[in-house]
């Protein structure tokens, strides 16, 4: 007989099919299981469409009656585009609810719990927590601080070189690495890069997964230099492109505009771009994760500020010397105490290539 943790590891897997779809709410996953059989799956899979127990609950039909619902997120007690899924819950007669993490948000978080209790249910939480906070950490990001989770994605030598002298990147890393990235983009809401990127590789920016969606594109581009020919402007596929920049007129603006752009004017120090007014921005637009992919100067500079939560290094087996590229500008260190410290989390292989996953440490960490 599968215990509860096996169960709630099922409604997890199903709330991951989430990710990157359901800003600005959370990923969230269910089942429902009666006599020992799982009856009902469900998973949120977008704004203003069913969450995921109500979906499960749905799919289980008369069959949730007397049965355990297992959700990897505490069921909300609120109206927003949808009913509170409190009232599922309860309409569908289920005896026993089993969730994994609760509500992140401090203005509603209990009150799902409290309120299924009252009606008499058993009512059982932190059942494989960890697990279900990492699907809706963007969220968390989201609620608690009003912007988005941000990834650092670096890709480097052992020597930590991203291109030889003459820029060539393509490529570092091996086709696993690269496959990887374009699932992170599948599941991010949005991706990152400064217009050193453009100007340099031309991306596209987007997800070549079967089956999956691209992210929002955000260019980071203080005095508008990225072309207006840009692949990365192309509007066959992925959602308008995002430039924040310094300038908020003229001729190249409105060519950006008729591209399909979107151009944020966020002036900063030095004539650059506010990082933190940028990630601001797009918390108020609902993103909740961002995988921030360089370059170097971009990636310096939201370390500096401590506006990094996780750090993805890929080290590929290979050595350039002191004349290649480094894969981070300055960041200001004169003293080893002053150097940013990571907190290695783990590492894996992908391929032929490293893995390194990172969190930053100390008081540049926000």
């Amino acid at each position: 007989m599968s215990s509860d943790a096996e169960y709630m590891r099922q409604a997890i897997a199903l709330a991951r099919r989430g990710l990157g779809r359901t800003s600005p709410n959370p990923p969230v996953g269910a089942v429902v299981v009666a006599r020992g059989r799982v009856v009902g799956r469900g998973w949120h899979r977008g704004p203003g469409t069913a969450h995921g127990e109500a979906a499960a609950l749905r799919a289980a039909g008369a069959r949730a009656r007397g049965a355990t619902l297992y959700v990897s997120l505490e069921p909300c007690n609120h109206h927003g585009r949808t009913p509170p899924c409190t009232d599922a819950v309860l309409a569908a007669g289920v005896r026993r609810v089993v969730f994994g993490a609760r509500d992140p948000n401090p203005h509603v978080r209990g009150g799902g719990a409290a309120r299924l209790k009252r009606a008499g249910l058993e009512v059982m939480g932190g059942v494989e927590r960890a697990a279900c906070e990492e699907v809706i950490a963007g969220f968390t990001s989201l609620v608690r601080r009003g912007r988005p989770l941000v990834t650092l994605k670096l890709a480097a030598t052992l020597d930590g070189r991203i291109a030889t002298r003459t820029g060539e990147s393509r490529w570092i890393t091996g086709p696993q690495a690269r496959a990887l990235v374009h699932r992170w983009r599948d599941e991010m809401d949005a991706v990152m890069v400064g217009v050193g990127t453009v100007l340099a590789d031309d991306p596209r920016l987007t997800s070549r997964r079967r089956g999956g969606r691209d992210p929002l594109r955000v260019i980071v581009d203080s005095r508008l230099r990225t072309p207006v020919g840009a692949l990365v402007l192309t509007k066959e596929a992925a959602p308008a492109t995002l430039l924040a920049s310094v300038i908020s007129n003229g001729r190249k603006l409105t060519a950006l505009r008729a591209r399909g752009a979107t151009v944020l004017s966020l002036p900063g120090r030095g004539g650059r771009v506010s990082l933190r007014r940028l990630f601001a921005a797009l918390g108020q637009r609902g993103v909740a994760t961002v995988l921030l992919e360089g370059g170097a100067t971009l990636a310096a500079a939201a370390l500096r500020e401590g506006l990094v939560d996780r750090l993805a290094l890929f080290v590929a087996p290979r050595l350039i010397g002191a004349d290649g590229r480094p894969m981070l500008a300055s960041l200001g260190v004169r003293r080893l105490t002053d150097a940013p410290r990571l907190r290695l989390l783990g590492t894996e292989r992908i391929g032929d290539d490293w893995l390194l996953h990172a969190v930053p440490e100390g008081p540049r960490a926000r």
